[in-house]
């Protein structure tokens, strides 16, 4: 048993150095990139990515529109005139509502 908790946290902790290095690496490769960008470049991105996330949920929302489902017209025309109450009363036929 003493073996395999030597074994497993050895390579437990060697795992976490890898992902170590490599995760310096990427900051490291980051910094490398951003190096000449000013403030404005940075504001300038920052409009750009949120005017596409914006256009991108717009497509989304229209594109989900296309999908939903649909009554016929027929239908809604049906549902409405059961909707309007009519009462018969002596015999006559006579329209409550507008």
């Amino acid at each position: 048993m003493n073996q395999i908790l030597l074994y497993s946290s050895f390579f437990i902790a060697l795992f976490s150095f890898i992902l170590c290095f490599y995760a310096s690496v990427r900051v490291g490769q980051f910094i490398k990139a951003s190096r000449g960008l000013d403030w404005d470049a940075i504001a300038n991105i920052t409009g750009d990515l949120a005017t596409t996330k914006k256009t991108i949920q717009t497509l989304n929302n229209r594109l989900n529109g296309m999908h939903s489902p649909k009554l016929a017209d027929q239908e809604l025309m049906l549902q409405l005139m059961n909707r309007t109450p009519n009462t018969q009363t002596n015999g006559k036929m006579t329209n409550i509502g507008g």
